[in-house]
């Protein structure tokens, strides 16, 4: 488990998601703003068993992209919970256009102190945004808290996955506004301390640096002049000088991704 942590809060998190950030972020990887879209959904959906009678919490739900994925395709029904108000009004109003109102609900609300009641969920579900959380035990601590016995915890975070010098680690932690990234030994060790019994942990981090160099190049290429154009020179450059380091420190096993799945005891 991670012993160092950069001075990042949920605020400093809900300014980049609240403003041109989390518009880069949908523009790359569509409005899951995860890697893989929405065949790593599906993928997660299955381990997790997924079914039309799922009660499922959605951690850091964003524009609410899986939820609606996962409703029309399941038939479970769904809360999301984000502490971003952009993303939170956003992601009502294109499940309301979905005509998913009645299967998905939206809480405003931190993870680090969710606003539900213990043994609420059959799943608690999370894809590649727990990096932001500065407390991950914490974390892991709630979504323990509001499964119901036997339910099922599974999800997919960006990882630290081998050393790398100290300047390294801060320029790649500061782009991308993380407080810190786990391990996944880390994160099932945390699970396993919950009262969680590890199903299945995946490293996933050969196909994390191909999706780090396919974002790399469609800023260089399809967004460029659109990023220029929106946000000036100094964003576009900024942003490829910053998704650059990830490419390198992800082609070389330093960052990485990885997917856990856990029962509750």
């Amino acid at each position: 488990m991670s012993g160092k942590k950069l001075d990042i809060t949920i605020g400093n998190v809900n300014e980049v998601y609240d403003g041109p950030g989390g518009i880069l972020w949908e523009m790359l990887m569509g409005e899951q703003i995860h890697v893989g879209g929405d065949r790593e959904t599906d993928i997660l959906a299955q381990k997790a068993g997924i079914g039309a009678d799922s009660r499922l919490l959605d951690v850091c739900s964003a524009l609410g992209g899986p939820a609606r994925q996962l409703a029309r395709t399941y038939g479970c029904s769904i809360t999301g919970l984000d502490a971003t108000l952009r993303m939170h009004e956003e992601a009502i109003r294109r499940t309301a256009d979905a005509g998913l109102s009645g299967k998905i609900a939206f809480r405003l609300g931190n993870a680090l102190d969710m606003p539900f009641r213990a043994n609420t969920f059959d799943v608690v579900w999370g894809q590649d945004a727990w990096c932001y959380i500065t407390d991950k035990k914490r974390l892991i601590d709630e979504c323990a808290r509001v499964l119901k016995p036997g339910g099922i915890l599974a999800f997919t975070d960006w990882l630290e996955t081998g050393p790398m010098p100290a300047a390294e680690w801060q320029a790649l932690h500061e782009f991308m506004v993380f407080p810190y990234m786990e391990t996944l030994e880390g994160y099932a060790t945390m699970a396993e301390n919950a009262g969680l019994r590890v199903i299945e942990k995946e490293d996933l981090t050969p196909d994390f640096a191909t999706h780090i160099q396919t974002y790399l190049d469609n800023v260089q290429n399809d967004f460029r002049q659109g990023i220029v154009d929106n946000y000036g020179q100094e964003m576009y450059d900024e942003v490829v000088r910053g998704i650059t380091l990830w490419r390198d420190a992800s082609a070389a096993g330093k960052t990485g991704r990885g997917r856990l799945v856990a029962r509750k005891q």
